[in-house]
């Protein structure tokens, strides 16, 4: 079909894509979104602060237990914490997680930095000791995460809800 040539079918001029200029497209798709449906400046915020907080030589820690899914419910008992194992390499960490705080261990035994993370930031600055215990007198809100920082190592937990 030659260019110009009617299509049988609609009787339209064919489209031929050398004449498309798709940056000029792209650019008036991209106007038409930020006009019509602009990111929230606080989801761009929370955004741009959450890639700050990547780590790339940071191992990811995976759950590989929590009561919610895990456990058998015991009749009659309330308010019972919430207890979370996390595994990586040769580092297992143990979290119990209640109304007034959150307290852990780390296994083998170790002395820590940790760094309790809600959305795109630290709220709390923990130390594990040398028997690889810690806590915190504030409960997690939302969605939480740790940072653990060994000797040169740095893990990071899998993200949760509270």
């Amino acid at each position: 079909m030659d260019d110009g040539e009617r299509d049988d079918i609609f009787g339209e001029v064919p489209f031929v894509d050398e004449e498309f200029d798709h940056d000029r497209l792209e650019e008036e798709l991209r106007q038409a979104a930020a006009i019509l449906d602009p990111v929230p400046a606080e989801l761009r915020r929370a955004a741009i602060e959450a890639y700050a907080l990547h780590d790339l030589d940071a191992r990811i820690a995976e759950l590989t237990f929590d009561s919610l899914v895990d456990a058998i419910p015991v009749r009659g008992a309330e308010d019972v914490p919430r207890m979370l194992t996390f595994h990586t390499g040769g580092l297992t960490v143990d979290v119990e997680v209640t109304g007034d705080g959150l307290m852990g261990q780390l296994l083998p035994p170790q002395s820590a930095s940790i760094e309790v993370l809600h959305g795109p930031r630290a709220s709390a600055a923990l130390t594990a000791d040398d028997m690889g215990r810690f806590a915190c007198d504030a409960p997690p809100a939302g969605p939480f995460a740790l940072r653990l920082r060994t000797g040169g190592e740095v893990v990071v937990t899998e993200w949760l809800r509270t």
